[in-house]
């Protein structure tokens, strides 16, 4: 126990489970903020200083010639897909209560956030608008 003037606090000691827990919590509501952000400023860009008409494949290929617009466009999908995930296993956590099930699930979830993750990443940091420009005409035929 530790006395702070003549008042007696008692330091509690965490469980590793409830640190991760505690840390996950914190996660989710700077990750809320930082997506708040990130989302409103891609929608103030997108649809309303530009015109919805002229969303096109070009004009992503234009934005995207700036490494700034794809680690912006990065930043927005990896806050997103954490945020997402770490919410649906949060929801999970209470409605299964088995924990070798949750172990599995919680595994799963991982996965398929790290597959989600490298997958996006690996089709923004390598769009080639030439590629996909030629790709848009032979569809149009």
């Amino acid at each position: 126990m530790t006395t702070v003037s003549g008042k007696t606090t008692r330091t509690i000691q965490l469980s590793a489970k409830a640190r991760r827990e505690r840390y996950l919590y914190l996660f989710m509501r700077m990750s809320g903020v930082a997506l708040l952000l990130l989302a409103v400023g891609h929608m103030m860009i997108q649809h309303v200083l530009n015109s919805v008409h002229n969303l096109t494949l070009q004009f992503v290929a234009t934005q995207w010639n700036s490494w700034g617009w794809r680690a912006y466009d990065m930043g927005l999908l990896i806050f997103a897909a954490v945020h997402g995930f770490n919410g649906l296993r949060n929801v999970l956590e209470d409605y299964v209560h088995n924990e070798k099930s949750m172990r599995v699930i919680r595994g799963g979830l991982v996965v398929l956030l790290i597959a989600t993750i490298i997958w996006s990443t690996v089709a923004i940091a390598t769009f080639d608008a030439e590629q996909a420009a030629a790709l848009r005409a032979i569809w149009q035929e």
